[in-house]
This record gives structure tokens, C-alpha cells and sequence, in this order.
């Protein structure tokens, strides 16, 4: 087991119908007709009313969720994934979606703990290793994604003694190496040098490390670097980024003393007036004759490098 965002994130071998989740996902078809295999189980021990809320609600699109009740389950949920048409074809980007709607459905129905099933790896007869390592990219943006989880169990269950030793592998070593990169680093940043005034702004930090430095910050989630770099040269400086262009990526080993970074700087100008933002003790414009003495990270040579380009 490991926890991620508070969600616990478990393997188990076993029944998924016997599992102790307020929902448990189905392997189905796009049209929810449930025959053998995992759906077959469901409906036997659950009941025909699964299926006939669940194909009255079909068919989707490769891919697609839908929710039903229980019926007669311990789970309140069956969430129903469309793994494949009723020509029993899947492949690596249905797999993924049919994983990411599961759990968007889990989401939107306050469900606060679900089980999985192998997606794909029965009849669609799609490889364990590849489906696990699927499901798992797609927990891991659930939680990087969704601001306030309900969930905050997700289990996979595996039938079968091979089926279960690569997804314990797969989810729970995996999970962890993915979570352990993403805390080490190294972290994007962007910087703008904001031409203003016929000089440069900079501005003057209020967290360590202190000195004057370029405006900019950490890239937000799902933000670009042109969105990213707009956004923090307003939020320090107060001037609207303009007409600007990449000038060079940053990401020597101790740039930055706190950690990793990689920092793509732009060039271009700033419009409106000059105001510092409240994470910033002051801002100002500086010629290259008249840099200010303590300056953070790498920005002296971020500087050096764009006065002598502009000679």
C-alpha cells in the first residue's frame, strides 16, 4: 500500500465482488450487455438489475463510464467501463480512458472508495503489465488533477496469482518511483526579462534566497510555459508581458540552492505601471551599467547573456 493526495492506493488478490469499496468497476463492453468473465460475476451475485440499468444507459463510446446501483452486492456502485465494442478490440488509449471516466464517475458521485479490475485483460486479452502501468499514469493524474478527491481508497483486484504479482509490481513499485522523481525534482520554473523604461524590472525577493532576481516562479499544474511566465511577471511586477519570445532554457545543477530547477526565461516587454506584488519587497528598473549587487540564483548570467546578445 501507499498513500498519494490522502488516497490510499492498494493491491489485493481476490473477488472483486467481495471487496470491501463502495464501488467496484466492471470490464464491459460499449453496449453494457454483461456475459462471462468479471461482469458475468457481477450480475450473477448482484442481480439482472445491474445490467438492465446499465445497458439502459448505453451504448458509449470506447472508453466511456457509466454508474449503476449494486443491486444486490456489497458494493452501493457499479461503475461500468467500456473496455472494448462487442467486437472484443481494445487498445492502450481506450484502456486509458476507460480508467480516467471510472474514476471521474467515482468522482461526480461523492464515492469515496473504489476497486478495479484488470481493464482489458480478459477477453480484450490486452497485457498485464501495460494495463497496470495504464491505470496506474491515470490515478496518479486523478490526484494531481482534482483539487478536492472524494476518493480516498482505490484498489485493484487481481484474480489470479500472475495477474496479481505484476500489479502489485507495476502500481505500487511504479507509484512510488513516480512520486519519488516528482519530489526530487527537478521542478520547472519560468523567468521573464521584462524590457521596461529602457532598462530591465527586477524585483526584490522577501523569501530566501533574498537578493533581486527576474520575475517569475513555479509553473503551475496543467499550465504552459507562456501562460506561466505571463501570470508571474503580473502577479510580481504588475505590468502586462508583451510581444515576447523564448530566450533560452536554464537547468545547471545549483542554479537555485533550494533544489533542482529548470527555468525557461523569456524576453519581452512589460506594459502599464510598475507595482510590486506582495510576495515582493520591492521592484525597479536596472541598466546593465547599474545591476543592483546582490542578485539571486543564476540571473547575473541570465543578464550577461542577454546584454550580450542585444550588442
Amino acid at each position: 500500500m501507499l498513500t498519494i493526495k490522502d488516497i490510499k492506493i492498494i493491491v489485493e488478490k481476490g473477488d472483486i465482488t467481495e471487496v470491501d469499496a463502495e464501488a467496484i468497476v466492471n470490464a464491459a463492453n460499449n453496449e453494457f450487455f454483461m456475459g462471462g468473465g468479471v461482469a458475468g460475476t457481477i450480475k450473477k451475485k448482484g442481480g439482472k438489475i445491474i445490467e438492465e440499468e446499465a445497458v439502459s444507459r448505453g451504448p458509449v463510446a470506447p472508453g466511456g463510464a457509466v454508474i449503476t446501483s449494486g443491486g444486490k452486492l456489497k458494493a452501493h456502485y457499479v461503475i461500468h467501463a467500456a473496455t472494448m465494442k462487442m467486437d472484443f478490440k481494445t487498445d492502450e488509449d481506450i484502456i486509458r480512458r476507460a480508467a480516467r471516466n471510472s474514476l471521474d464517475c467515482a468522482q461526480k458521485s461523492k464515492v469515496s472508495s473504489i476497486a478495479f479490475p484488470a481493464l482489458g485483460c480478459g477477453v480484450g486479452r490486452f497485457s498485464y503489465s501495460a494495463s497496470s502501468k495504464i491505470m496506474a499514469q491515470e490515478v496518479l493524474r486523478y490526484a494531481a488533477e482534482v483539487e478536492k478527491p472524494t476518493l480516498k481508497k482505490i484498489i485493484f483486484v487481481l484474480y489470479s496469482r500472475e495477474s496479481f504479482d505484476i500489479f502489485k509490481k507495476n502500481i505500487i513499485d511504479y507509484l512510488n518511483h513516480l512520486k519519488e522523481k516528482s519530489a526530487a525534482g527537478p521542478f520547472v520554473t519560468v523567468d521573464g526579462i521584462v524590457e521596461y523604461k529602457d532598462g530591465i524590472v527586477m524585483v526584490k525577493r522577501s523569501n530566501p534566497p533574498l537578493g533581486w532576481a527576474l520575475p517569475g516562479g513555479f509553473l503551475d499544474y496543467g499550465e504552459s510555459v507562456e501562460e506561466g511566465v505571463v501570470r508571474e511577471v503580473k502577479e510580481e511586477t504588475g505590468l502586462d508581458f508583451v510581444h515576447f519570445e523564448e530566450f533560452r532554457v536554464y537547468s545547471k545543477k545549483g542554479r537555485d540552492p533550494r533544489f533542482h530547477t529548470v527555468s525557461v526565461v523569456f524576453k519581452g516587454r512589460g506594459e502599464g505601471k510598475l507595482e510590486p506584488g506582495s510576495d515582493a519587497a520591492g521592484a525597479s528598473v536596472f541598466s546593465r551599467q547599474k545591476l543592483p549587487e546582490k542578485i539571486a540564483f543564476d540571473h547575473r548570467q541570465i543578464l550577461k547573456d542577454y546584454f550580450d546578445r542585444i550588442i
